[in-house]
């Protein structure tokens, strides 16, 4: 074999190798998750804390937690489709962070579709000085991909308004609605 080809085949069969392990990842882990982008959200934003769903469902739960704030960071017509029941709707493009009625000593749980938009306030609210303040890991995809309970008002409702094109493949198909 001449010394020159030898490289190509290398090269060729480091390709094949990387363009398998591409095609059998999300047969093997199965589809993408919400979740499974939360550290390039948390590179662009550090001082976030995050909060998971079960902990969230957990202090929904729990009567003593009747400080808990939900602040949806997504458009209307997202939260027109559904959202956690009490949350309240912050406008994603211009948040009046100064009007939010966020009692002293409250907890708040921020999201929106997969955590970005929400990461921002999460952080601009801790900029003003409130110290409990949560990012929800994976933001509504991820709670809804769970099976967890989504809300028009009081009705429960089965699916989530999929953001756009490009995000909304993180949300089950059944799921998707607008």
């Amino acid at each position: 074999m001449s010394p020159i080809l030898c490289p190509v085949k290398r090269s060729l069969w480091l390709w094949v190798v990387i363009f398998a392990a591409v095609v059998a990842t999300p047969l093997i882990a199965g589809p993408p998750k919400p979740e499974s982008i939360k550290w390039m959200i948390a590179a662009r934003f550090p001082s976030v804390s995050w909060i998971d769903a079960s902990t969230l469902a957990a202090w929904m739960q729990d009567d003593a937690r009747k400080d808990l704030l939900l602040l949806d960071v997504r458009t209307e017509e997202e939260y027109a489709v559904s959202h956690l029941r009490g949350a309240m709707r912050v406008d994603p493009e211009r948040p009046e962070v100064s009007e939010l009625p966020i009692p002293e000593g409250a907890t708040v749980v921020v999201y929106c579709s997969i955590g970005y938009r929400s990461a921002a306030l999460v952080g601009e609210l801790r900029r003003r000085g409130i110290d409990q303040v949560y990012n929800l890991t994976g933001g509504i995809f991820g709670w809804a991909n769970a099976g967890r309970p989504l809300f028009v008002d009081e009705t429960r409702v089965k699916t989530v308004h999929p953001y756009d094109n490009m995000w909304g493949w993180l949300v089950r198909d059944e799921l998707r609605g607008y």
